[in-house]
């Protein structure tokens, strides 16, 4: 079993969907984040723009996964670059296709671009490099180009910021199945989590990034959602319903364009959770 190297590059067809502001705030309320930019109902959580987005993700995931496999798959990395706002009203067209393939001892990971313009404007808002990984492929070849680097700099630990906790509450992964459309057993179903060789129910990684971007935002961007350019992380443990998510943020410098850099990581019961985590804010 491999995936179809000859569907990278593939251009799926776009997804248009609009960002409604009811289920804006109860995104924000299912990450445990009450920023009033959210609440309010001025602009979406950063992390919301999966939501839009997921349907162009889903169509590309299903066509170069076997079904079979399908439940063998975790999310493995998640790149998001924000070049607007993303803001209640505003409808989306998202156009996806697979990346990369990368094929190693213990699984392949297949990573799927998308680009999301204004659908009235025709400007881009965001782009997602998504990388899924699953779990046990190990047949087949690697192929395409290098996704956008995001790695964590040990040089980064000379310059701390500051941790930040946010808690995970015991009905946390039903809240965000419910607000972000997420409905993969694994995150409401003991039985079968079990099932497929993990310990119990897990949170969703992306809530878990959520959580992450709360801190961020609120650490280095003085609480201004519309300041973050780019949130990358790579999922590195599970976490799971009743324990904490402490984010360490660090300097890491400023890009290119003259735009803050910071490195971080997350941890939650003792174990690096999040790795290779980097924010730049405006």
């Amino acid at each position: 079993m491999a995936l179809p190297l000859d569907k990278l590059g593939t251009t799926y067809e776009p997804v248009t969907a609009t960002i409604d502001g009811e289920r804006v705030k109860a995104y924000a309320a299912a990450t445990n984040d009450d920023n009033l930019a959210y609440t309010s109902g001025k602009v979406a959580p950063p992390l919301f723009g999966v939501v839009p987005t997921w349907d162009a993700l889903t169509q590309v995931v299903a066509d170069m996964i076997l079904p079979e496999a399908m439940m063998m798959v975790v999310h493995g990395e998640q790149d998001m670059h924000f070049h607007e706002p993303l803001v209640p009203g505003m409808q989306l067209s998202s156009v996806a296709s697979p990346f990369n393939i990368r094929v190693g001892g213990s699984g392949t990971r297949l990573t799927v671009k998308i680009d999301a313009t204004d659908a009235a404007t025709g400007d881009l808002v965001l782009t997602e490099y998504v990388t899924t990984f699953v779990r046990g492929m190990s047949d087949g070849e690697s192929g395409g180009p290098d996704k956008p680097d995001h790695t964590f700099s040990d040089e980064a630990r000379s310059h701390p910021v500051g941790d930040y906790t946010v808690p995970v509450d015991d009905d946390q992964t039903f809240r965000y199945r419910d607000a972000s459309g997420d409905e993969m057993p694994i995150h409401v179903d003991d039985d079968f989590a079990k099932a497929v060789g993990l310990p119990g129910i897990i949170a969703h990684g992306l809530c878990t990034m959520a959580m992450c971007s709360q801190a961020v935002i609120k650490t280095v961007a003085d609480g201004d959602p519309t300041r973050l350019r780019r949130l990358a992380v790579r999922m590195a443990a599970n976490v799971f319903p009743g324990s904490d998510v402490v984010t360490s943020i660090y300097e890491a410098g400023t890009t290119d364009e003259g735009v803050a850099a910071y490195a971080f990581e997350a941890t939650s019961q003792g174990d690096v959770v999040i790795k290779h985590g980097r924010a730049e804010v405006a």
